[in-house]
């Protein structure tokens, strides 16, 4: 059986815009196809800030594989492991939080690529083949190809460091998280500031320097959204399913109160 193809990255690797859906609060086998439908390239299921278990990232993420809307988890740094099992499990990339050197960008490959570029421990024929994969020399190197390895810059550190992660072979993605970033500048909320604007442009440069794409997160203000894009941020998280419910949950209620 051939690999299921990695959506996201294909549409970044055409040079194209991919976007993806925070899940928070969203459980069960249908994430993925309501990503798809809203017009989403990749789910961003979140191991970070919410009650979510690998097992149910795994069950979302193996549903999602033939939804048409490629499934990604963010992990913590210090439980790269829980990053691991989710590819073992269905997961086509991994996002990794509060990034800030080098070193701590090659351990995250080292942990999520096969060799030669990692040490990815091999765990039985995976999902990405239907459980029938070929021999693992061909199939290490075909899956290292699909992943995506994105490391999160939320720190003045990590700008200042930027360009030193970015030639680390086998990251994909350099993703801003834009709201801890204000927050780390002491500038909370202003995401628009001159100083990110700033940041995003020093890591524009250092991506198109080592063939890495910019990723934007945390940015909602339309205006803003597009100067960042224009810098070359292609890799966009566009919003999360908690904040969606409430925009439109709240509207309609607001709606039908309206009509009383």
């Amino acid at each position: 059986m051939a690999i299921i193809k990695n959506l996201a990255k294909q549409r970044l690797n055409e040079g194209k815009l991919s976007i993806g859906m925070g899940v928070h609060h969203l459980r069960g086998s249908a994430v993925g196809a309501l990503g798809a439908a809203a017009g989403f390239d990749w789910l961003f299921i979140d191991l970070e800030h919410n009650a979510m278990s690998v097992e149910g990232a795994a069950q979302i993420s193996m549903a999602a594989l033939n939804q048409g809307c490629t499934p990604i988890v963010r992990c913590c740094k210090d439980a790269l492991f829980e990053g691991g099992r989710c590819l073992d499990n269905g997961a086509m990339g991994v996002v990794v939080p509060h990034v800030d050197t080098a070193d701590e960008a090659r351990a995250i490959v080292q942990a999520y690529r096969f060799p030669p570029l990692g040490q990815r421990s091999w765990g039985g024929p995976p999902i990405l083949y239907g459980f029938a994969a070929p021999e693992m020399t061909t199939a290490q190197r075909e899956i290292n190809e699909e992943i995506l390895v994105v490391c999160m810059l939320e720190s003045e550190q990590s700008i200042d460091n930027c360009e030193a992660m970015a030639a680390v072979e086998g990251v994909d993605v350099l993703l801003f998280g834009t709201g801890d970033l204000s927050a780390d500048m002491g500038i909370f909320g202003q995401v628009g500031h001159p100083r990110i604007r700033a940041a995003y442009e020093k890591v524009a440069a250092a991506c198109k320097k080592h063939g890495k794409v910019m990723g934007m997160g945390g940015v909602y203000d339309e205006v803003v959204a597009r100067d960042y894009i224009a810098m070359g941020a292609r890799f966009v998280l566009g919003g999360s399913d908690h904040s969606f419910l409430m925009s439109g949950a709240s509207a309609r209620a607001k709606f039908l109160r309206g009509l009383a």
